[in-house]
């Protein structure tokens, strides 16, 4: 989000606009650098109790921000003119102050009017949850279809705050005489930002086609499609590195996956496809889950959710990392999907805490992705779950169409044949996708082959 330190090689000074970040006067001398974080950051907070701000602190680290101080006001709701009350919020001032905090962190989304408010009464730029979340995607992606997603959920939420951006060119007070410049310019950036917006949409509606295309080829094959869901930095990309030999890039950072990958695995000679898909958070904002639609229709088409979860923090909080993939997954069409509980990171659990968990949650998988304890009870749950939507085949396929018994091979795994005076008799257990695309070489009771070929 912004940078840890100036770059000493340029001839820039740095200066802090409104928002929090940097903005640079050329022709300047770069001042030397400093050896503690250029942005420092003061946390707040309204809940109706408790006081963990531990997530945003770890957001704001993978922004590249320094915490020097928190404070929780326990409310039900919070204030909607300054987020905080106004008692709070001059305690809020002074602890700051004294931390030598520039700029606040607010772990709610805030409304323009909240967002005004707190930077005038607190005089310093404040920063809430999701342009954190924004800002992290948006240094994450990579593809092209992920900074169209990151670029597009940024301009829907910055839309609504385009006031005050243009305050220096207002009039003072109201009535005749008093539109200025200032309010055409804010019209004409609300102006482009909407054509902006349409032209983002159509782009990503072609993506959206793309994407389409090469799901459909991947359901022409009939192979069962697995996606990884899951808490983010809960170890989904090292877990598809080590089934599948992939070399996806792995951080210990939030939001390190962006762009869903998809590989092929391999469990008791059956391929299966395996795709890693973005990684959830509490309060994930409604801008990511729109913009990364089309990333996120990988999960709700898959066969399987594999649910990974970080099985080393404490059960409160694991279960409240549930709660909010099982919310998104709702939110995303994917709440009915067959899914199987994955414990992940065993190698940093005590004997008390897998005790725990074999008691709390009997039907998870309790793996490390790191060493590999556990790989192989999940592969047997995987083809366990997938056994139960197999169907019993027998099909009569011409010599004539060697390629349909090959791709049988391929993807039916082990199989049964025999070479007749009319074609090759195979026995299998397939999918229902492909149970119906060879239907008509099923061999009829009086063992004689349907008509026509396969589709």
């Amino acid at each position: 989000m912004w940078e840890s330190q100036a770059p000493a090689s340029r001839m820039e000074a740095v200066q802090r606009s409104r928002n929090g970040r940097t903005t640079t006067a050329k022709g300047s001398v770069a001042p030397q650098p400093e050896t503690r974080a250029k942005q420092r950051a003061y946390c707040i907070a309204a809940l109706p109790e408790g006081d963990d701000l531990s997530e945003l602190r770890e957001l704001l680290r993978t922004a590249g921000v320094a915490v020097v101080g928190q404070t929780v006001q326990h409310r039900e709701l919070p204030h909607p003119n300054t987020y905080l009350g106004p008692g709070k919020l001059e305690e809020v001032k002074a602890l700051a102050k004294a931390a030598d905090a520039n700029v606040i962190a607010c772990d709610d989304e805030l409304s323009p009017r909240q967002e005004r408010n707190l930077e005038k009464e607190l005089g310093l730029p404040v920063v809430d949850r999701t342009v954190t979340i924004l800002d992290i995607f948006a240094g994450h992606a990579h593809s092209a279809e992920g900074k169209l997603q990151v670029e597009l959920a940024q301009l829907e939420y910055n839309l609504a705050r385009m006031r005050g951006l243009w305050t220096h060119l207002e009039r003072l007070g109201g009535g005749i005489g008093t539109r200025g410049p200032g309010e055409s310019q804010i019209e004409t950036d609300r102006r482009l930002a909407r054509d902006r917006i349409s032209a983002l949409r159509r782009r990503l509606e072609a993506v959206k086609g793309s994407r389409a295309t090469m799901r459909a080829e991947r359901e022409r094959a009939a192979l069962p499609q697995i996606a990884l869901a899951g808490y983010t930095n809960a170890g989904k990309s090292t877990l598809l590195n080590r089934l599948t030999g992939a070399d996806v890039g792995v951080r210990d950072r939030l939001f390190h996956t962006l762009d869903p990958t998809t590989r092929t695995l391999r469990l008791g000679g059956r391929p299966y496809l395996l795709t890693d898909t973005v990684g959830f958070i509490r309060k994930l904002p409604h801008q990511v889950v729109e913009a990364f639609a089309a990333t996120l229709q990988e999960t709700r088409l898959a066969d399987l959710v594999l649910h990974v979860v970080d099985a080393s923090v404490d059960e409160d909080e694991m279960l409240d990392m549930l709660r909010a993939v099982d919310d998104v997954l709702e939110e995303i069409g994917a709440g009915e999907r067959p899914r199987v509980l994955v414990l992940n990171k065993a190698d940093a659990l005590s004997a008390e805490r897998r005790t725990e968990l074999e008691h709390r949650h009997p039907d998870g998988v309790l793996v490390s992705a790191v060493t590999g304890e556990g790989l192989d009870a999940l592969a047997e749950r995987i083809t366990e779950e997938f056994e139960r939507t197999l169907r019993d085949v027998e099909l009569l396929v011409p010599f004539a169409e060697g390629a349909r018994v090959a791709e049988l091979h391929e993807v039916a795994g082990d199989l049964e044949r025999e070479d007749t005076a009319h074609g090759v008799l195979v026995k299998a257990r397939v999918t229902p996708t492909l149970a119906e695309r060879y239907a008509r070489y099923a061999v009829a009771s009086d063992g004689a082959a349907g008509n026509g070929s396969a589709a």
